[in-house]
């Protein structure tokens, strides 16, 4: 493809701020005028206009891009089932995600370019945003203290999809102190001539370089964000989701006191399953629902529950599609959707997981193409609508990654620790006072840090959570899966109705589905083709 080939392509994709901005509402809309008029300097002539190129980035976050837009990248439904699938805990029933699943990913596959290109849309057009933010402060159009807020909300969104493109195309902070191959991080906008020629000459940096850019954007997102965004509370970021945006950061990169420095700053010193009024954070007015299922059902109001600190905006009007939206995509067929992915035996056999525990009976269901054939999630329910926001920080992860952080640090078994992980895990007991974890559980700090990555599992299984976990930790000693690397699972499309006796907690199941070990190239994705080509000091991934 020759230059002026990729420079169309850039400029259809990404030039246009508010080709499909969203507008308050998060209804897309476009303006009157032919795209062709309708250049970037114009989306900045007034305070309106700026607000609905903001509106536009956080538009792009949910399905972005030209690449497959419609199935939910970045951070639509296709960030969770990338993460899911990538794990042990769900099975893949049908073709959709099956390269996912099986680890057949090649440079042109849809799935991995797709999330390579679209997350890099959105970080362009957070780019393209901030640049006319400047210029509209320095204009007097917008004030200066709207112009940082806005900035710092496109430089939020811009550390996320660094980091997601992280955990997908490189190798882990822990392997080597972060010397591998990292990802770009593209901090400028790109949009044809000088700023192309630049994008082209830039080789991929290590991952400590990119990590090191990415905690730049998170530090001024913190620093900038109002504790609450009036301009929409959970689907605008505010300071608690930069904070626990920095939290998770910390997590992957091993810098563990880091990791419960930025916890501290939102959950309460005196937090302890006994003490339930101190459990709304100290910043953003979070605290954990009563009920596991609480932040989650539509008709429930998920865009607005305590407990979520980030989510990404789908509404009836503004959606994935049958392609893209979480209820389409996990949701049964005998309830409208797609079925495309169900819960495996492997998570929901394993004895760790209490029989009476209320999230088995609340979150998920059996259901299908057969009534019975397999078990599914019941957390996105707006099977018509498509409205059911995309989770992507709740405060359940907040006190898990703390109390996995505190265990690490400590020098013995931390009642910190355990204290945290009770406070996520005792609401979804029956009887919490004989249930909940005791310091005598635990022979040592690796039992309970096992403890600590299965509650992680099962809090956040369909939330696309376990690829990360696998990332991050396939070095770790205490925690790597044993081999480290992809694990074995169930086979692609492996549960039917004659599998259904292995739904048994404590049943052997068999996976099928090989392992693949850390030392492979598959571990990671490749880099997209079209990307090496254009860009040839990108290094492609060993391997592909």
């Amino acid at each position: 493809m020759n230059k002026m080939n990729i420079f169309k392509n850039i400029h259809r994709s990404t030039l246009l701020v508010a080709l499909a901005v969203a507008a308050a509402s998060c209804e897309k809309v476009l303006d009157q005028a032919p795209y062709s008029a309708f250049t970037d300097e114009s989306v900045f002539t007034s305070v309106d206009r700026a607000t609905l190129a903001l509106n536009g980035v956080y538009d792009a976050a949910q399905t972005g891009g030209p690449s497959l837009a419609g199935r939910g990248y970045p951070f639509g439904a296709a960030t969770i089932q990338q993460g899911d699938n990538r794990g042990e805990d769900v099975v893949n029933l049908q073709a959709f995600y099956q390269i996912t699943y099986q680890g057949t990913y090649t440079p042109t596959t849809a799935n991995n370019v797709s999330m390579w290109d679209n997350t890099y849309g959105m970080i362009n057009k957070a780019n393209i945003a901030i640049e006319g933010f400047r210029k509209a402060a320095t204009d007097g159009i917008l004030t200066q203290a709207v112009a940082t807020q806005f900035e710092a909300e496109c430089r939020f969104l811009r550390a996320l999809g660094h980091h997601e493109l992280l955990v997908h195309f490189a190798r882990p902070f822990l392997d080597g102190a972060g010397a591998q191959l990292g990802v770009p991080y593209r901090d400028y906008a790109v949009k044809g001539g000088a700023s192309l020629e630049k994008l082209q000459k830039e080789p991929r940096p290590k991952v400590s370089e990119t990590y090191a850019k990415l905690l730049e954007d998170i530090k001024f997102a913190e620093d900038n964000l109002p504790v609450t965004n009036t301009g929409g509370a959970v689907i605008r970021a505010q300071k608690s989701a930069a904070i626990a945006l920095k939290q998770r950061v910390f997590l992957h990169m091993g810098q563990w006191a880091n990791a419960v420095a930025a916890g501290n700053q939102l959950i309460p010193t005196a937090l302890t399953p006994a003490n339930p009024s101190a459990t709304r954070t100290t910043i953003g007015n979070h605290n954990l629902t009563a009920t596991p299922n609480g932040s989650f059902g539509h008709s429930a109001g998920n865009s607005i529950s305590a407990e979520n600190i980030f989510t990404v905006k789908n509404d009836p009007l503004d959606n994935g599609s049958v392609n893209g939206a979480p209820a389409a995509m996990y949701g049964s067929t005998d309830l409208l959707g797609r079925g495309l992915v169900c819960i495996s035996p492997i998570i929901w056999n394993n004895a760790g997981w209490l029989a009476d525990d209320r999230r088995r009976s609340s979150l998920y269901r059996q259901g299908g193409s057969a009534i019975g054939r397999a078990i599914m999630t019941t957390k996105y329910t707006d099977y018509s609508g498509r409205g059911d926001n995309t989770p992507i920080i709740r405060l359940a992860e907040v006190f898990l990654n703390q109390a996995e952080a505190e265990a690490r640090v400590a020098s013995g078994i931390s009642q910190r620790a355990i204290d945290l992980l009770n406070m996520v895990r005792n609401r979804s007991l029956n009887t919490p006072a004989t249930q909940e974890y005791k310091i005598t559980d635990f022979a040592d700090q690796t039992a309970l840090l096992r403890a600590i990555m299965l509650e992680r599992r099962i809090e956040f299984l369909a939330e696309g959570r376990r690829w990360p976990d696998i990332h991050r930790t396939a070095l770790d000693p205490i925690t790597a899966l044993r081999p480290a690397g992809i694990p074995a699972k169930v086979t692609n499309g492996g549960v039917t109705g004659t599998t259904l006796a292995q739904y048994g907690i404590g049943v052997a199941v068999v996976t099928g589905q090989a392992a693949i070990p850390y030392s492979d190239f598959r571990f990671i994705w490749p880099i997209p083709a079209l990307e090496v080509t254009t860009n040839p000091i990108i290094a492609q991934n060993p391997g592909y």
